[in-house]
């Protein structure tokens, strides 16, 4: 009986073994893992060819991929992808923030930080320029923002002090001190010249009816500003007689920055001629020399350099503004206010 259940399981392994040679693969199953194997690929055979791909697991199985699984992976590595681009940005950004993006300084506030001492955090006190030189300051930013500009020449071509500032536009700059200088510009009628705007805003005029142009501490304001930006920071010290506010330097970058953009300005990047340099760095240039702070630029400098830098801040200021003003793409009221300065 034993010998003929060993023939009939014999001839059955022989039936399965030749059929799964005739479908080009081995049908007999030695295990479970064997096993599967085989169903997955009876099950899968159908598949046309250009939609599976085969993938090798750890286990050694043999996995059968179709193409739209293939595609579901790749959105997801896609997608993990650009899950990781913000972070890496972010970090990178958190790396440095203060060098991420350059601050940005009005004029007046470049002037007044040029003239402060770096640990006293003052101007000096034998500096009675620096006021009118930051009033001149806010004219000329107003004009480089399109909000001031000169009233026509004429036809009898009136001098650049005789011709009056007009507002060009009343829309906000966003900057207080701003601001309070074009509404009173825009408000006056009749129109003022450059000197008399310089003089009202400075508060020097002997008419008390137009004391109320002055514009009042202003060199506090601009502090605070510098304070909001992160450059300087403010205390107070004790003078014996009296207390007073003090705002020492805290971010020196932002400061050599400056100084190194006025020094190149007159040596490295000198082109000899004003009208091919930066109308704002052109403007710096003239208005902390008026404001007797630009020596303070040039200090760090070594003998022959100092010299040569104020040769050419002097070739500058011994030009004609009259004569500039009426070239091509030249700022009216800029040349203006160095003309108020300079005569």
């Amino acid at each position: 009986m034993d010998k003929f259940r060993a023939i009939f399981i014999r001839r059955r392994h022989i039936r399965l073994y030749s059929c799964g040679r005739s479908q080009g693969r081995s049908s007999i199953p030695h295990d479970k893992a064997e096993s599967e194997t085989c169903c997955f690929h009876c099950c899968s055979a159908n598949l046309p060819a250009d939609m599976t791909s085969l993938t090798q697991r750890s286990s050694g199985l043999v996995q059968r991929r179709t193409e739209a699984s293939r595609n579901a992976g790749d959105k997801d590595h896609l997608s993990g992808e650009e899950d990781h681009k913000p972070r890496r940005s972010e970090e990178q950004d958190g790396d440095d923030p203060g060098d991420a993006k350059e601050t940005r300084l009005t004029l007046m506030e470049e002037v007044l930080l040029l003239g402060l001492k770096d640990r006293e955090g003052y101007t000096s006190f034998w500096n009675d320029c620096i006021s009118s030189g930051l009033r001149g300051c806010m004219l000329i930013e107003l004009a480089l923002r399109g909000r001031l500009q000169l009233e026509a020449c004429g036809m009898r071509r009136k001098g650049l002090l005789a011709r009056k500032v007009i507002c060009k536009s009343d829309a906000p700059t966003g900057d207080v001190l701003l601001d309070e200088a074009l509404k009173h510009i825009k408000d006056t009628q009749p129109p003022e010249t450059v000197q008399s705007w310089i003089e009202l805003l400075s508060g020097e005029t002997w008419n008390p009816l137009k004391l109320h142009y002055q514009l009042r501490n202003v060199r506090e304001r601009l502090a605070k500003n510098l304070v909001e930006k992160g450059v300087l920071t403010t205390e107070k010290q004790n003078f014996l007689l009296f207390d007073m506010t003090t705002h020492p330097l805290t971010n020196s970058n932002i400061k050599q920055r400056l100084i190194k953009k006025v020094q190149e300005a007159v040596l490295d990047k000198w082109v000899n001629d004003p009208h091919r340099m930066d109308k704002r760095l052109l403007a710096l240039i003239f208005l902390a020399h008026s404001s007797d702070v630009l020596e303070n630029a040039f200090a760090p400098l070594l003998d022959d350099q100092y010299d040569l830098a104020m040769k050419r801040v002097r070739q500058l200021l011994e030009l004609e503004p009259e004569g500039e003003s009426m070239k091509a793409n030249t700022n009216e009221l800029l040349w203006a206010v160095v003309a108020a300065f300079t005569k």
